[in-house]
């Protein structure tokens, strides 16, 4: 039981430990935003890595998604309930939760990795002392940049994915199923309100921040060479889909209940 509970204590420390210097660094990062004339031009870079590159992928998952919803719906709806509901059913699914949750889980891996393996690498190859030795913020030269990307641009994505998994799922819906275009529109209209575009915007933002974030903080941390720049990276992405699947339950019962 003593080696149980100092096991315990150890990775409670641990945790806490790693919470502090976690909260340190965001906090240096919203401080760093005022250095606008350090990160400036690297934004739209890191934009166009984080977002315009990461589209593809977007529309990819949103697009099987779409696709897979209204075939499931179909499946069981055929028998119980009218076909407009289908319709319902990918609208709700794919703008809610499809469209902001499986892209920012497939971008932890994609941007999260990337962003820790990058920042990793300057570390255990001191470009970042190098950095802080020419009387450079590299939080702000490297952080914020990134997490003013992945905060814009997020949303984004998430916008196309919502767009193009309601469209596949409507075409999928009356290639394969017995409904027509009319039908499934009345589906979708007919139950549609405004918590079906600010839920996956709330999400996407956060998600967006968190992932960025977490990726930065693994990167910035890094120790022991070429292993330890890998493990960096993988951490980022296992801790990411974490708190994605945290915070998406936290904003959805935030924001249902208060509506």
């Amino acid at each position: 039981m003593t080696i149980v509970f100092r096991f315990i204590g150890r990775r409670t420390l641990y945790f806490f430990y790693h919470v502090g210097r976690f909260g340190s660094l965001t906090w240096q990062t919203i401080k760093s935003l005022a250095e606008i004339r350090t990160y400036g031009h690297l934004v739209g870079e890191q934009m166009m890595r984080i977002g315009i590159q990461s589209l593809p992928i977007a529309i990819y998952i949103a697009a099987f998604a779409g696709m897979v919803t209204a075939i499931q719906s179909a499946e069981n709806f055929n028998q119980f309930v009218p076909a407009y509901l289908i319709g319902f059913v990918v609208e709700k699914s794919v703008l809610r939760e499809i469209a902001a949750v499986l892209t920012a889980l497939a971008l932890a891996g994609r941007v999260g990795a990337s962003i820790a393996a990058e920042i990793g690498t300057m570390r255990v190859t001191e470009q970042i002392d190098a950095l802080e030795t020419l009387a450079f913020n590299p939080v702000s030269y490297l952080i914020a940049p990134r997490v003013i990307a992945g905060t814009v641009m997020f949303p984004v994505l998430t916008i196309f994915a919502g767009f193009i998994g309601v469209i596949t799922g409507w075409i999928t819906a009356i290639s394969v199923m017995n409904i027509s275009s009319e039908e499934f529109w009345r589906g979708a209209r007919q139950f549609a309100d405004n918590k079906d575009f600010l839920l996956p915007m709330a999400k996407s933002i956060l998600f967006g921040m968190t992932i960025t974030l977490i990726a930065c903080y693994q990167g910035f941390n890094s120790t022991g060479g070429a292993e330890g720049v890998g493990t960096a990276a993988t951490k980022a992405a296992v801790a990411s889909c974490l708190m994605i699947l945290f915070l998406d339950f936290l904003i959805a019962a935030l924001i249902l209940f208060k509506y």
